[in-house]
């Protein structure tokens, strides 16, 4: 048996793709964006990233419908674009999901000490990474439902934020605009800091292609997968950009805690809670958070083994991996990204705050590497592949500013990816930790042109 169950509706799909969208990005990565770009910096960088990923989602809301798959853009590039990109591709997600597991879990160590804080973090890594590698045994169905469930209650949590911000708004002087003049605001550290946000920002909405991930596994794709496209963008975009807008008009930029991202009673949710209601509601959006990072985490192992299935199931990995037992799970799959996941324990000895800056910004990177994919794989299926398979009228569900979106979705992305050299030497940032963050980059090129190379000589007589 090696096909999955298409067990998952609607609704699950949404969650799915919120519940990868919606963790460390929002709750604890947002406070530091807003001090290394200013309030005006994280909030045009959000917005324009914003845009960016509408243009994305819609493209892969065309091709999923067109053509629903658990590989998805990997598919896509593999068939639209080149064998070898599409290689290079598949390997890219599935590793940026499996970083992501660690950096969600390594969050959820930190989050945890909050009340334990004299228990060791490798203790609590290993009970939460267990429990998502058993959520993740189940059917998908079973996933599906936990993950909805999960995903409900920080969608709602963030919404009681939005709504209490804006009343705290009316209490605040000059309803904290004072904030956005404070130092150099609001592009605190120009061009470089604003620069700098964009990695922060493209890890935070990475998850919202997740819908299409899904889409195999989804009841109806042609009628679900456009719905939940629209749903989940919207939701996402409201989302972060209004959290930011109030979180900067809150709390100033120069606000040490907004730094510091190794410890939960810094995040701005956390403070804005606290400092406005008790010690009590702290408390209460500290469960919160570790409830939203643990949902993401379950949502990024679920991902990573369905990119692995695939790339069992097309030969470009062990065709062992494309097994799936009783319920539908590719059992193989799940247990070789649960061990490339266990990097969370080696996080617990270098510092959780140190490597997970470096996570969010290596998975960050892979992710406009896939997001890249994306965007081209939907220009060449547009210029190459549907004139000759039906046209447009073959087409239920149709991408807007074509081919404009997907042109500026590529220079942009390319432009974010260079000019992450301009931002050497500032706020400490050394050369070898740019190495790190590009690393992602180098093992594409690795992937791509070696197996250009092996692919061309299997050819060969």
């Amino acid at each position: 048996m090696n096909n999955l169950a298409q067990k998952l509706h609607s609704r699950h799909v949404n969650m799915i793709a919120l519940g990868g969208a919606i963790g460390t990005g929002i709750f604890l990565a947002s406070g530091y964006a807003i001090t290394v770009g200013g309030p005006g910096g994280a909030l045009l960088a959000y917005i324009i990233m914003a845009v960016i990923v509408y243009f994305l989602m819609t493209s892969l809301g065309e091709m999923s419908t067109y053509k629903p798959s658990a590989g998805t853009f990997c598919d896509y590039s593999n068939m639209y674009v080149g064998k070898s990109f599409g290689f290079a591709m598949g390997y890219n997600y599935w590793l940026n999901w499996a970083i992501t597991i660690a950096a969600e879990i390594s969050a959820a160590a930190i989050i945890i000490s909050y009340w334990f804080p004299h228990v060791s973090s490798v203790l609590f890594s290993a009970i939460f990474f267990i429990g998502i590698f058993l959520f993740n045994i189940f059917s998908v169905r079973v996933y599906g439902e936990t993950e909805y469930w999960l995903s409900l209650m920080k969608v709602a949590v963030i919404i009681l934020f939005i709504v209490f911000g804006i009343i705290a708004l009316f209490h605040t002087p000059k309803f904290g605009t004072i904030n956005w003049h404070v130092g150099d605001a609001p592009f605190h550290a120009g061009f470089i800091g604003f620069l700098a946000v964009f990695l922060i920002a493209g890890f935070s909405f990475q998850g919202s292609e997740l819908v299409g991930v899904a889409s195999e596994e989804t009841r109806d794709p042609h009628i679900n997968i456009p719905k939940s496209i629209k749903r989940v963008f919207w939701r996402l975009c409201l989302f972060y950009v209004i959290s930011i807008a109030i979180i900067s008009l809150l709390i100033p930029y120069t606000d040490p805690n907004l730094a510091n991202q190794s410890d939960v009673t810094m995040s701005p949710y956390t403070i804005v809670f606290k400092n406005y209601l008790s010690h009590y509601a702290a408390s209460f959006i500290n469960l919160i958070i570790l409830i939203a990072v643990l949902s993401a985490g379950n949502a990024s192992m679920y991902s990573a083994t369905r990119i692995l299935w695939y790339l069992g199931k097309t030969k470009q990995a062990p065709t062992a991996l494309q097994k799936v037992n009783r319920q539908g799970v590719p059992m193989l799959a799940l247990i070789i990204t649960a061990v490339i996941g266990c990097v969370v324990f080696v996080s617990s000895y270098v510092g959780n705050g140190t490597l997970f800056n470096y996570l969010v910004q290596i998975s960050s990177l892979s992710g406009f590497i896939a997001w890249f994919g994306i965007a081209l794989s939907h220009y060449q299926f547009r210029r190459k592949y549907l004139p000759a398979h039906g046209g447009l009228q073959s087409l239920t569900y149709k991408a807007k500013f074509y081919p404009f979106a997907q042109i500026i979705s590529m220079l942009f992305i390319l432009f974010i990816v260079i000019a992450q050299f301009e931002t050497v030497g500032s706020d400490g940032r050394t050369f070898w930790g740019l190495v790190a963050i590009y690393s992602s980059v180098i093992l594409f090129a690795i992937l791509y042109f070696g197996h250009k190379i092996f692919y061309k000589k299997s050819k060969e007589p």
